[in-house]
């Protein structure tokens, strides 16, 4: 088995951006999820709009887009991506009090994009809590993770 080496740092051990110069340009896309879980009541609230800040599904999907797109500001070393697409889907699942969120990012690039996705998912899920606090302070945020990646050197990635 080879030995695998990290990305970002360079022969010397100091953190470096990678150099994605000679890479080819594919289509790459990368998609991932996560879950805020709540108590019942406040799922009632925001699938009613009744929540007082506002439309807390619409805000969050609108949180997540702007947070893919600026995820080389907020992520050290990750690239500055000329992003084609971006969707945020958020789906109630009422039996376990939870909102499910996931977020799908493409690219026609030189790098991926499951930083972008990761990065959507994560401010999307922080945007409801920030959103129905007021009304729910245990609220959880969790099961942050990469469900596929394709595109690259590297190919395509599906969790299980």
């Amino acid at each position: 088995m080879t030995e695998k080496k990290l990305s970002h740092v360079d022969a010397k051990g100091q953190v470096a951006m990678v150099d994605v110069t000679d890479k080819n340009v594919t289509d790459r896309i990368a998609t991932a999820k996560g879950r805020v879980t709540m108590e019942h009541a406040t799922l009632a609230l925001i699938l009613s709009n009744n929540i007082a800040k506002g439309n807390v599904i619409e805000a969050a999907r609108l949180a997540g887009i702007m947070a893919a797109k600026r995820t080389h500001e907020l992520i050290p070393l990750c690239h500055p991506l000329l992003i084609g697409k971006i969707a945020i889907d958020i789906v109630a699942d009422e039996k376990a009090c939870a909102l499910d969120v996931e977020a799908t990012v493409r690219v026609s690039g030189k790098t991926g994009v499951e930083m972008e996705a990761l990065t959507a998912v994560t401010v999307a899920c922080l945007t409801i809590y920030d959103m129905a606090k007021a009304v729910d302070r245990a609220m959880t945020i969790g099961d942050v993770h990469l469900t596929h990646k394709s595109g690259g050197k590297s190919g395509t990635y599906d969790a299980s």
